[in-house]
C-alpha cells in the first residue's frame, strides 16, 4: 500500500497460522481483531522504542479460526513474507 497504515484497536487484520510440521495442515490467512497496540515494543532487537519503530508493528489480536478463537499477544507484523504466527493488513480484492 502506499500510504503507511497504523494499527489501532478494533481494526481487522490478517493473521497468519503456522500449519503443521508434516504439513497435515498448511498456513493460511485468518480474520483477526486487533485488541491492544503496546505504546513500546517490549522485546529486542528494539526493546524500550516506540511501537512502530523501523515499521515493526506488534499488536495483540483475537484471532477468528473456523473452529473457534484464540488470543495472542505481541504477534510482530509481516507485509512482505507473510510468515506463520505474524499479521498483515488485509489484501485489496
Amino acid at each position: 500500500m502506499s500510504e503507511q497504515q497504523i494499527p489501532s484497536v478494533g481494526r481487522i487484520v490478517h493473521y497468519v497460522s503456522y500449519g503443521t510440521p508434516g504439513g497435515e495442515y498448511t498456513s493460511k490467512c485468518r480474520a483477526a481483531i486487533i485488541t491492544e497496540v503496546p505504546e513500546h515494543l517490549l522485546a529486542e532487537p528494539l526493546d524500550g522504542c516506540p511501537n512502530g519503530t523501523q515499521d515493526e508493528w506488534i499488536a495483540s489480536l483475537a484471532v477468528l479460526n473456523p473452529t473457534g478463537t484464540f488470543f495472542n499477544e505481541d504477534v510482530p507484523q509481516d507485509e512482505h513474507e507473510h510468515n506463520g504466527g505474524t499479521w498483515h493488513w488485509p489484501e485489496r480484492v
